[in-house]
């Protein structure tokens, strides 16, 4: 299961896809759960779903396709191009940064986000962040003309340079690990599901706009109109120097499970897990002595807090991975988290019957 895990996430996250042009990274999931004949279907929005028939209250079990990165705002007369930021893009982490232009299959263009030379830097410049507005990528071509030549326009999409390594033994460093873990774990699931003799209806889907405005996934829960809703995230890991004092989540230390997101600002959204999801992974964790980390953050936001709002309300949960490095162009997890996550999602999945109950007061 490592293996494949591995070889799944690795070559996804070579695959760009900035949200709102998820498709290549949608073909990619289409065609592996084809190779494992998994049938799919998509919606206007690019959102992937497969459907497990079953018994018992309905299963959706999502993570999303998309990645943060830019939209090109302006192209220079001298070729030099400006960008503007989609998703939470940290503007400390972005000079000197190689970035892809996704023009097509086989066209895109590589650049690099400029960095002011040390030597022209003035003391006072050495330790501020330059605001992205006044950041520019350089694609090696020298006018407007050559770079719409190539056929970069405003508007394009532009993420991160795509990249993924292994460090040590088990961990994979590089981009859009967020959330093309997520992927990876499902089509892992999908693989389980798909020669399962018995249990619930699940609905496993690929969604797409969540780094853009977290309402992808919405349209689609609307349709399925899911008793369960189970989404698949990052979770922070919390062992590095700078992140001590933020939680207690070990990257290695299996999968993750919130108890508590708040956005703290802007949509003011969040996701507090039903008790029915909470207590449901827990005595599943327990029985197959699979350890269990918690988390509690603000300033984190799922797609799932728009899901669990749909129809008469959905029993919700955010489970994950942790991983290090959040929205940078080197992020960072473990591949046995993603191989326990995808032990406790079976092992979870497996004990919602027909009789599952999602009354709260049975677990108040």
């Amino acid at each position: 299961m490592k293996n494949r895990i591995k070889r799944d996430l690795m070559d996804l996250m070579m695959v760009p896809g900035l949200s709102g042009h998820e498709d290549r990274v949608r073909r990619a999931l289409r065609d592996r759960l084809n190779e494992m004949g998994v049938e799919s279907t998509s919606d206007r929005l690019g959102n992937l779903v497969a459907n497990f028939p079953g018994e018992g209250p309905g299963v959706m079990l999502f993570t999303h396709m998309d990645q943060l990165g830019f939209i090109v705002r302006r192209i220079e007369a001298d070729g030099l191009i400006r960008l503007e930021r989609l998703g939470g893009v940290p503007e400390r982490a972005l000079a000197a940064q190689e970035v892809l232009i996704c023009i097509g299959e086989g066209r895109d263009v590589a650049g690099v986000i400029a960095n002011k030379s040390h030597h022209t830097t003035a003391p006072s410049e050495k330790y501020q962040v330059t605001p992205y507005a006044d950041l520019y990528v350089d694609t090696g071509l020298s006018s407007a003309a050559e770079v719409e030549a190539a056929g970069i326009r405003i508007g394009t999409p532009v993420v991160y340079a795509p990249h993924a390594a292994q460090l040590g033994n088990d961990r994979i460093v590089g981009t859009s690990v967020d959330d093309r873990a997520g992927c990876a774990v499902l089509l892992e699931m999908a693989r389980q599901l798909k020669d399962r003799k018995d249990g619930p209806p699940v609905h496993l889907a690929f969604t797409v706009l969540e780094e853009f405005n977290l309402r992808g996934a919405q349209p689609l829960a609307q349709k399925l109109q899911p008793a369960i809703a189970i989404q698949l995230d990052l979770m922070l890991a919390t062992d590095t120097p700078d992140m001590a004092a933020r939680g207690d989540m070990v990257l290695g230390g299996g999968p993750g499970m919130s108890l508590y997101s708040f956005h703290g600002r802007g949509t003011l959204n969040g996701v507090i897990p039903h008790p029915a999801m909470v207590h449901l992974f827990e005595t599943a964790a327990v029985a197959q002595d699979i350890p269990l980390q918690r988390s509690a953050q603000v300033g984190v936001l799922t797609d799932l807090s728009y899901v669990q709002l749909v129809g008469e309300g959905v029993a919700s949960i955010d489970m994950g991975f942790p991983m290090r490095y959040s929205h940078s162009a080197r992020e960072l997890c473990d591949l046995c988290d993603l191989v326990s996550l995808t032990e406790l999602l079976n092992a979870a999945i497996s004990r919602i019957g027909v009789d599952f109950s999602l009354d709260r007061d049975d677990y108040t």
